[in-house]
């Protein structure tokens, strides 16, 4: 298993776009995602950015690092994204490694801390991050956001 940038494998982009938008958007909002992450494929040290993990040829696991994850605290930046690991692959620490990496990631292009919004209880917890505050969603919802120095 290894983890990558989009960038390095373009024959998968398509295949990552259709992952990226099954976990995480909505029947409303394929564009969005889609266009994101074309776009992110420009650049190769600005964010947005988007990983993938590879076990072979199939996508098990993803993360983005993004300037703002649609929330309100616009002041807070990067922000981990899209975590997901494949249902067949749970239980084996692999979110754990998609965590660690995107610490790394997070240091590497120059940021001292990374954020990021959820509504899980307990799971990121475990791995360091610290609960610093909250956030509002798009429709108004409140969000607990965490903070991981890099």
């Amino acid at each position: 298993m290894k983890i990558i940038r989009l960038q390095e494998r373009s024959d998968l982009i398509d295949l990552a776009i259709d992952v990226f938008w099954e976990q995480w958007g909505s029947e409303d909002n394929f564009k969005l995602y889609e266009d994101c992450i074309r776009q992110s494929l420009k650049n190769e040290e600005e964010l947005p950015l988007f990983y993938i993990l590879l076990n072979e040829d199939e996508i098990i696991g993803t993360y983005a690092l993004l300037r703002n994850d649609m929330n309100s605290r616009q002041d807070l930046c990067p922000w981990l994204a899209c975590l997901y690991v494949h249902p067949d692959h749970r239980g084996r620490k692999i979110g754990k490694q998609l965590l660690s990496h995107a610490i790394e990631e997070a240091s590497r292009i120059g940021y001292d801390d990374l954020h990021l919004a959820t509504d899980l209880e307990g799971y990121y917890e475990k791995y360091g991050w610290k609960q610093e505050g909250e956030a509002f969603g798009i429709s108004g919802e409140s969000i607990k956001v965490y903070i991981k120095a890099t």
